[in-house]
């Protein structure tokens, strides 16, 4: 997520640059046409077209990419409104493991060692959970911007196995992590683990009564609930007939430009037909910025400028969470590189 309030120019010309060259050249090749034709002084050629077509055809075209760009912003925000449920859903777990699994209700001697390493162990898998959540919603899909190649990356890399290896295995026991490692969808294990780490807590040396049980397995749901409606976006891509006809639309308007903006300058005079280049580059510009706006904004998972950082959220989770054990040796906050927070 870009966390400057403005956003560089720099950032701006990596997206604009090919884009820009292609229209001053175009509308460049279109002007001395015109130039050139005019020129021959042949009764009744003209390659320039009349306005109010070409500024309908821009009227509807805006429209329908501001309803593009409007529901590609849902889909992000939604995505972002899920993971503050899961930033304070992870605090509420963190509370009831530290005040509900307790001796007080023990039908076996248990040491304060003892609980306070299930309440550790309760925690890190959390804490893993998140981690194992980011991983697993960052895997590039068939219609993932990796794949469309629209817009580059500007910092950080696509997941791999080795990367979730190294944020997850450290909250996980050797074996346990051993078990799961290879599950077609992590995260899902790792709450069905815990559930039964529960279980056997309320079976065995009875640490939590069947209340406390209950209350713990509702915050376990809300996480399920939370991973599968980001899951459901992930998975569902932006209706394609929107996001394909809104770059089929923004192009044939920017195409047939210059032949109406040639006509409108000649009217002044025919040196100021040159005022084409500048004018189409600018007006062609915002239109492909606006397409690239909501291309960008489709699948908020992916790892890019404008997505959900949820690194960041996960760093927050683990440094509460291992503040609420005691500990003191926590890492730091992620802090934005290039002004991006991932």
């Amino acid at each position: 997520m870009y966390v400057r309030r403005n956003i560089k120019w720099d950032i701006v010309l990596k997206f604009a640059w090919k884009n820009v060259l292609f229209f001053i050249g175009y509308s460049s090749l279109i002007v001395y046409l015109h130039h050139y034709v005019d020129h021959l002084e042949i009764e009744g050629v003209n390659i320039s077209i009349p306005f109010l077509p070409v500024s309908t055809i821009g009227i509807a075209v805006a429209f329908y990419v501001g309803f593009k760009n409007n529901q590609a912003y849902d889909r992000f925000w939604e995505a972002r409104k899920i993971w503050g449920g899961i930033v304070n859903y992870s605090r509420t777990w963190g509370n009831h493991v530290l005040s509900y699994v307790t001796n007080l209700h023990a039908t076996e001697a248990t040491s304060k060692e003892e609980i306070k390493a299930i309440h550790q162990r309760l925690i890190y898998r959390h804490i893993g959970w998140c981690y194992a959540l980011t991983h697993h919603l960052r895997r590039a899909s068939a219609f993932s911007m990796v794949h469309k190649g629209m817009a580059k990356k500007l910092q950080g890399e696509r997941p791999d196995k080795e990367a979730c290896d190294k944020d997850v295995s450290p909250f996980l026991l050797p074996e346990e992590y051993a078990s799961l490692e290879y599950s077609a969808n992590l995260p899902t294990q790792m709450i069905r683990a815990q559930g039964e780490d529960l279980k056997n807590l309320r079976e065995g040396p009875f640490l939590i009564d069947d209340f406390r049980h209950m209350e713990m397995m509702k915050v376990l749901e809300q996480f399920y609930n939370f991973q599968g409606k980001c899951e459901r976006i992930n998975n569902t891509p932006f209706p394609r007939q929107f996001a394909y006809f809104s770059k089929v639309f923004i192009w044939i308007f920017i195409l047939i430009m210059p032949f109406g903006l040639i006509g409108e300058f000649a009217k002044l005079s025919h040196e100021f037909i040159w005022l084409t280049v500048p004018f189409f580059t600018l007006i062609a510009w915002i239109f492909i910025t606006m397409e690239t706006v909501g291309d960008s904004s489709e699948d908020p998972f992916e790892n890019f400028i404008n997505d959900v950082p949820m690194t960041a959220l996960t760093r927050t989770i683990e440094i509460d969470l291992r503040q609420m054990l005691g500990e003191t040796d926590l890492p730091p906050k992620t802090q934005a590189i290039n002004d991006i927070l991932m």
